[in-house]
């Protein structure tokens, strides 16, 4: 969620994650992806902005390399033979 002020001042929480677009025209306009428009006070790079350090805070609570083990990314897969030794295709019979 980022922080935002509508044209009247009132301040709403927006999910980022359903902004479609946003646009300068001469307010700054963020469509959503359902179609719904808000007009917000801040501008085009204030709101990138925004969503980037969200993101970052988001990522930043993640142990290191959890994406990368999540994606199957890195991963060392070995076969384990009958007695329970690990092999590698070249240690295999």
């Amino acid at each position: 969620m980022i922080r935002l002020t509508r044209l009247n001042r009132q301040p709403i929480g927006l999910n980022c994650d359903l902004i479609k677009f946003i646009e300068n025209t001469p307010d700054t306009t963020i469509t959503l992806l359902n179609g719904e428009k808000i007009l917000v006070r801040e501008s085009y790079d204030e709101i990138v902005a925004q969503i980037v350090a969200f993101r970052q805070r988001v990522l930043a609570g993640l142990p290191a390399g959890s994406l990368l083990a999540a994606a199957g990314i890195g991963e060392t897969r070995s076969e384990t033979s009958p007695a329970g030794a690990a092999t590698t295709p070249e240690e295999a019979p």
